[in-house]
């Protein structure tokens, strides 16, 4: 079988070349360029949009030199600025918080980046990458997701807006292995990125940065609407942050909400981050068909967050209700809810204006 690859340069991608290569398929390493030279200055964290990306690429042609497969890199940074860095200036500057990664890898990685390879005269039966997720299909002919089998590496999160022709198309290696087995296959075969730090976001230098806006102040207030402080621009904030308010109080204040038509940034005690309740919209079903009928799944709310038992309720025009029985803490509108049952990985949507209880 022919198969591309999209390599980053980092160990997961590289191992999953390797891992291909030796189970006899025809191997071809791609890579995605977003980095838009003098657009922004970005830093020095391990990161996507880096000004190191041409470094990267450079070491990722040798690697493909040293296992003996071709390389090739597709210029994607215009998609990306569109498609990525406008909706994030976008929801940020609305008081959201977006998920710039699901973004990129369903309209981009899994997207565009295939897609060029074919334009470009490459033909390929399968489309590979490093993630930690697995794919299987079942009777009925449905693509479906799970988790991965090392949980704390687990990427699914990242991948729940793939649809049914993407994840019929795609291979995912390391859906079986953990992170160590990955790393000690890495090192037996003398790969320079055998320890090679994993990437920890998705910009290398401050996210303000992207953003384009000069600073303006803001009141920092409680939940009665009380002064507490000042800001210098309520997208400096997150929901649920508690470090860096510059406010004094005799318990711990936590962001709560952020208004973005009064430039405040609002704040409560680390209960008023609860919610039971949110919706979710722009879904998207993976492992099934959109749910009719009310259905106890777990949800996660960030990436890192662990599963957290909840009823999914539809509410009609592709928005659904959950609630959280013992509470959510921190749910932002803009994220991502993630449903599961199990490992099975059902689908997801869009968190729209928190309900408070």
């Amino acid at each position: 079988m022919k198969v591309v690859v999209g390599l980053s340069g980092g160990v997961d991608s590289t191992v999953t070349a390797m891992l291909l290569k030796e189970a006899g398929h025809e191997v071809i390493g791609i890579t995605m360029k977003i980095w838009k030279e003098g657009r922004y200055k970005g830093g020095t964290k391990d990161a996507c949009l880096s000004p190191r990306e041409s470094e990267d690429v450079a070491k990722t042609k040798l690697l493909c030199e040293s296992l003996g497969i071709p390389h090739y890199d597709f210029d994607c940074s215009d998609e990306y600025e569109k498609v990525v860095i406008e909706n994030f200036k976008q929801e940020y500057l609305s008081g959201n918080t977006p998920n710039p990664c699901v973004r990129c890898n369903s309209f981009l990685k899994f997207g565009v980046l295939p897609n060029l390879a074919r334009k470009s005269g490459l033909e390929f039966d399968k489309f590979a990458t490093g993630h930690y997720a697995r794919i299987e299909q079942n009777e009925a002919g449905r693509y479906i997701l799970s988790v991965a089998a090392d949980k704390t590496k687990d990427q699914s999160y990242f991948l729940y807006r793939l649809n049914q022709q993407q994840l019929g198309s795609l291979m995912l290696p390391l859906g079986n292995l953990t992170k160590a087995d990955v790393r000690e296959y890495a090192r037996k075969a003398e790969l320079a990125v055998s320890d090679k730090p994993d990437s920890q976001d998705f910009y290398s230098g401050d996210h303000n940065e992207l953003l384009e806006t000069p600073d303006r102040e803001g009141n920092i207030v409680d939940l009665s609407g009380k002064v507490l402080g000042k800001h210098k621009g309520f997208w400096h904030y997150t929901i649920g942050q508690r470090r860096g308010l510059g406010i004094g109080a005799g318990s711990p204040l936590y962001v709560v909400e952020l208004n973005a038509c009064r430039n405040e940034v609002v704040v409560g005690s680390v209960t008023d981050t609860i919610r039971h309740k949110i919706k979710i919209n722009s879904c998207n079903w993976v492992s099934i068909e959109e749910p009719q009928n009310s259905l106890e799944v777990s949800v996660k709310v960030r990436s890192a967050s662990k599963p957290i038992p909840a009823i999914l309720k539809p509410a009609g025009n592709n928005i659904f209700e959950i609630e959280f029985p013992d509470g959510v803490s921190a749910a932002a509108a803009g994220q991502s809810a993630v449903i599961y049952d199990g490992d099975l990985l059902l689908g997801g949507g869009i968190i729209s204006i928190p309900e408070k209880d």
